[in-house]
């Protein structure tokens, strides 16, 4: 007990030490910074600068515009090391299937109430999930987010209906594994459709490219019918939902297993 207070003790004046140097600016900077450094502000200028189409990302959310435009190869790394963190997981699990239910599957889960309630909450949920990814090229949000907030149903269903009822409506191991591919599928071509374009056009272009350059006159349009589509975030923004809901809902149902099957499994192989 001693050495916990102790441990505790030292982690709270160390923290309140390493504040203390950062707001003085002991470290050789002070935070927040007196202004704007000059690549934070270029960017903050050139998300949506409609003035200079050549060097804008036409999107007034500037976390977005770094995110997918200005260093979207690092969110393209990014969303395969999530993938492949998806795949060693059912690789682990692999073999291992869901028992069949002993008995009816509206007898698993919680009361009738929480559920009919847990009904109305879901669409809500998936509401609010697909209004933070579709608009997430114009307001606090994205692709990630917008998955992540999906996935949350995914989660109410089995704990308050039962894996049994999921399985039973389709959203399996298998079925997400192929919604998954399909979202790293659709921000893969998006990272590579005005590359596309621009071969097909005798024109230069790049990876990644959005809006038209100099040297790469080609690009998605920002506008669709009067509605601001900031190019390729939207679709970015689209596909990394589907991908990020449906590896998270993954690791809800492998995490859902039963202890029993998983061992009983595990025994198995060791055998």
């Amino acid at each position: 007990m001693r050495q916990k207070i102790i441990s505790i003790t030292i982690i709270v004046l160390f923290t309140l030490l390493l504040s203390l140097a950062l707001a003085v600016g002991g470290l050789g900077y002070l935070i927040p910074p007196p202004e704007v450094r000059e690549i934070a502000r270029w960017y903050l200028e050139r998300a949506y600068y409609p003035y200079d189409r050549l060097f804008t990302v036409m999107s007034p959310e500037a976390v977005t515009s770094i995110v997918w435009d200005f260093r979207g190869l690092d969110t393209l790394f990014e969303t395969m090391v999530f993938y492949l963190a998806i795949i060693g997981s059912v690789a682990l699990l692999r073999g291992i299937k869901t028992p069949k239910p002993s008995r009816a599957i509206e007898s698993y889960g919680l009361s009738l109430i929480v559920k009919s309630v847990t009904k109305i909450t879901l669409g809500l949920i998936l509401a609010v999930a697909a209004s933070i990814a579709l608009h997430g090229h114009l307001t606090p949000g994205g692709g990630f987010q917008g998955g992540a907030t999906a996935a949350v149903v995914s989660l109410l269903v089995l704990v308050v209906f039962s894996i049994y009822y999921m399985e039973e409506r389709g959203i399996s191991k298998n079925n997400m594994l192929a919604l998954r591919s399909i979202g790293l599928i659709g921000v893969g071509l998006t990272a590579i459709i005005v590359f596309i374009i621009g071969l097909l056009t005798a024109n230069n272009a790049f990876v990644f490219q959005n809006q038209p350059k100099e040297v790469a006159p080609v690009g998605l349009p920002a506008y669709i019918g009067g509605a601001l589509i900031s190019g390729t975030l939207w679709f970015f923004n689209v596909f990394e939902m589907l991908a990020v809901a449906a590896g998270f809902t993954i690791v809800f149902l492998l995490l859902t297993l039963p202890e029993r099957v998983v061992m009983e499994s595990i025994r198995g192989d060791s055998e």
